[in-house]
């Protein structure tokens, strides 16, 4: 799996990012988020979702589990599994519908390793210094990848 590091100064940098991702994928695709707790993983998925056209509040389902969003047409899931500690056969059951004809975007996702379908894209986000992040995106994809860092030079160091 092959990746590039960018560099976010800012949430709006983060979303931006996002957005170049949403826009290469479509239903059936995963994205796995990856970070510690505060780090902008759910802005993230707020800024690939307004990119799919979501306009509703686009918050973190830490305490439902998941959020499902249609826009134009597409289905935008996001799912959250911090509280979970390993997903077994049957809480896979609840979760698997999230993933039906959607782009599903997932928080903490190795908690369903095993279960969870591939990734499309692996976010791994990281603290630098005050608003500043790492976003590392990764894929078996080398076409997307590389049209990923070609949309997103800015965001190169």
């Amino acid at each position: 799996m092959a990746d590039r590091p960018l560099t976010s100064l800012s949430p709006a940098d983060t979303e931006a990012i996002a957005a170049e991702v949403a826009a290469r994928l479509e239903p059936g695709d995963s994205v796995w988020l990856r970070g510690e707790l505060g780090v902008g993983k759910t802005a993230f998925v707020r800024g690939a979702a307004r990119a799919l056209g979501v306009a509703q509040p686009v918050t973190s389902p830490t305490y439902t589990v998941g959020n499902r969003y249609v826009a134009n047409g597409v289905s935008v899931a996001h799912l959250d599994l911090y509280r979970s500690s390993g997903i077994t056969i049957e809480e896979w059951a609840d979760l698997e519908p999230y993933f039906e004809d959607a782009i599903a975007f997932v928080e903490w996702p190795d908690a369903g390793a095993g279960l969870l379908p591939d990734p499309r894209v692996t976010v791994d986000i990281d603290h630098l210094q005050g608003d500043a992040r790492l976003i590392t995106l990764s894929c078996d994809d080398s076409g997307l990848l590389n049209a990923l860092a070609a949309a997103l030079a800015r965001y190169r160091d």
